[in-house]
């Protein structure tokens, strides 16, 4: 399943057999080809739990014309083929690319898509970290069918006026023909339309604006998460070629001093961070599963989410916008230091992941903020540059949305005073003995004087980890569900009590597998600061974080 709903209904477009043929390339892979389901990762296959090579995927496609196949997700390398001909490379796990064949023959042909997991030089993001960097196509690969003119997509920024609501689109079209194209531009929503009349010349991309006035409107909030359905319609001659159909939230999200505002209203925020990681389905997993999350998240007292620290699948964004799970969003990089920002492709793959995330995933109501660049070299003057070109990346491709960057623990960051919500990561109680409000103190001191004086601040990690079933009859010993339930009622009680603090996301919802060269730290090749287990399993503190949240 691609979306909860219909993204089209002039455009023939439809999602690929779920079964495909795959063969493995490398050492430690299968000695034939196998069925397997797409989307899955190969890990989930039991002669490739570590399987770390080149995959080659087939399925056969019936189509013709100008064939735009669009993959969701392959990690974390691609190679596209159509009928033995290379039409896309991409790289990174979490963001969605378009390859693309004009005047294909009506018919049957094949596909291959080549997925490559291995750590190679040219990779800068995809290394051995706290998370597992899992192989295949992770998420659904749709087919479609579109004309010379298409478009491409669509971004929709609702704004509260003093008579109700407005919208204001950008729609971004692209023209594959020999010749200047002349139509019109409809975009319909809440029972109204805005037409403009436009041209596209030939072999361009353009971007065309539209404004709407949409009067009164049920304002979208987690307690009401009302959505609205907004369609572009590209005519030619009066006659619609195209479509692009979306779901969008009324909602303004704003800094105003400590303060982070939705719709006027401040925001207190009690969530977790959440790895795309299940313990059957590893980084791909079906819609039931991600609903259960949401449904645990809920039960606990959350009120949303974070996407740590990649975007998401936009299946499960779509249950939050459903569910009204505020959603912090970040594009992929965790935890490098500064020689790691300086690998030679650090930066270009940073800012593709970048771009993706805010283009596919903008219309997104559930989404108050962006994020970016984890836990990394901002103590550095290199490090910092990095963060401070992201930042405004992000503000270029989104001036709606506040930015941030979820800061570590260790003394001397420079970029408090770029982003729009100061957040800081603290393990007091876990990786030291500092008492939490004392260490919440020395954060929240160095970041006021580093430049994040009255900004909002969250409390973006903070934890500690069990084994499940494991019990110290004592409540004394580290790695029991005992001391993990006493060190998060500290953390939880004074973060939630302290003045200058809005929001807290516990690391972490569940425990989630970790690359091999992590597994000395890291008990049973886990990261078990989960409150449930990899298979949803609460542990005690499950019942500790509910009472505290809830509270």
């Amino acid at each position: 399943m691609e979306r909860l709903f219909d993204t089209h209904i002039i455009r023939k477009s439809r999602e690929c057999a779920p079964v495909w043929t795959l063969t493995t390339l490398d050492e430690g892979g299968l000695t034939g080809p196998e069925k397997v389901i797409v989307p899955s990762v190969w890990e989930s296959h039991p002669a490739l739990r570590k399987y770390r090579g080149r995959g080659v995927y087939e399925q056969k496609i019936t189509a013709g014309g100008n064939v735009r196949i669009w993959l969701d997700g392959v990690s974390f390398r691609a190679k596209v083929y159509l009928d033995g001909a290379l039409l896309a490379e991409h790289y990174g796990a979490y963001t969605g690319f378009e390859a693309l064949e004009q005047s294909l023959p009506e018919g049957e042909h094949t596909l291959r898509v080549e997925a490559d997991n291995r750590y190679d030089a040219d990779s800068a993001l995809h290394i051995p970290n706290d998370y597992y960097a899992y192989g295949g196509i992770n998420r659904p690969v749709i087919v479609e069918e579109v004309g010379n003119v298409y478009i491409t997509w669509l971004h929709v920024t609702p704004r509260k006026t003093a008579g109700g609501w407005t919208v204001d689109a950008q729609v971004s079209l692209r023209n594959l023909g020999d010749q200047p194209f002349h139509g019109t531009l409809r975009l319909s929503l809440t029972g109204k339309e805005a037409t403009e009349e436009i041209e596209i010349q030939s072999h361009e991309t353009s971007l065309f604006e539209l404004s709407m006035d949409c009067g009164k409107v049920t304002p979208w909030s987690p307690e009401n998460p009302k959505l609205y359905q907004v369609t572009a319609k590209l005519l030619e001659n009066g006659e619609a070629i195209d479509d692009i159909i979306d779901r969008i939230g009324f909602r303004e999200i704003r800094v105003e001093g400590k303060k982070l505002l939705l719709n006027g209203q401040p925001l207190l925020l009690k969530g977790f961070n959440r790895h795309e990681e299940y313990g059957s389905f590893g980084l791909s997993a079906p819609v039931e599963a991600m609903m259960q999350d949401i449904h645990l998240m809920r039960d606990l007292g959350a009120n949303c989410v974070r996407t740590c620290h990649y975007p998401n699948d936009p299946l499960f964004l779509d249950l939050c916008d459903e569910t009204g799970l505020l959603v912090w969003e970040e594009s992929h990089v965790r935890g490098f230091t500064e020689d790691k920002m300086r690998h030679p492709r650090f930066m270009e793959q940073l800012r593709q992941c970048t771009i993706e995330m805010a283009e596919q995933h903008y219309n997104h109501p559930a989404i108050f903020v962006w994020g970016s660049l984890n836990e990394c070299a901002d103590d550095t003057e290199y490090g910092a540059a990095c963060y401070r070109e992201i930042f405004s990346l992000l503000r270029k491709l989104d001036q709606s949305r506040p930015v941030t960057a979820a800061l570590l623990e260790r003394p001397g960051g420079k970029v408090y005073g770029d982003m729009d919500v100061v957040s800081i990561n603290i393990y007091p109680q876990w990786y030291h003995n500092t008492p939490v409000q004392d260490g919440l103190n020395r954060k929240l001191l160095e970041a006021a004087q580093g430049g994040g004086e009255n900004k909002p601040v969250i409390v973006s990690e903070i934890g500690a980890g069990a084994i499940y079933g494991y019990h110290d009859p004592f409540g004394e010993a580290k790695w029991s569900e005992e001391r993990q339930c006493a060190i998060l009622k500290a953390q939880i009680t004074a973060v939630l009590s302290h003045p200058d603090v809005m929001g807290i996301f516990l690391w972490q919802f569940a425990d989630v597998r970790v690359a091999e060269e992590w597994a000395m730290g890291r008990p049973r090749t886990y990261n078990n600061k989960g409150v449930v287990d990899e298979y949803r399993r609460p542990k005690m503190a499950y019942q500790i974080v509910k009472a505290l949240f809830n509270k």
